[in-house]
């Protein structure tokens, strides 16, 4: 976790640690540098992530950099929100949706 932050981010060798083990829900932000959808959203995530601070964690995955993971849930399109609770996939969106979208997921499991 970054320093003085809120947001996560995770790869391949902490996933399982960080989001499937996590007492609290977590959204992970499935994204990559050069997508133009991903940094419309990123600003958004990262608000969310102070604003749910304490109920749900939020992290970024670059799938670039991790394959496995994205692969083993079959991420097909980015920025893919995925809502993880108890270790479970409990909703997820695709594509750059508005910031009331993504709340309405987190306060479903906040």
């Amino acid at each position: 976790m970054t320093e003085g932050s809120a947001l996560m981010h995770v790869t391949d060798s902490d996933f399982e640690q960080q989001i499937l083990k996590s007492e609290v829900p977590v959204l992970v932000d499935f994204w990559a540098a050069w997508c133009g959808p991903c940094r419309t959203v990123g600003p958004v995530v990262e608000e969310l992530a102070g604003e749910y601070l304490g109920k749900v964690k939020i992290a970024k995955l670059n799938v670039d950099d991790n394959k496995q993971t994205p692969q083993k849930y079959g991420v097909k399109g980015i920025p893919t929100l995925m809502l993880f609770k108890d270790g479970t996939v409990v909703d997820q969106v695709v594509g750059a949706v508005p910031k009331s979208r993504i709340q309405d997921m987190l306060d479903k499991v906040s």
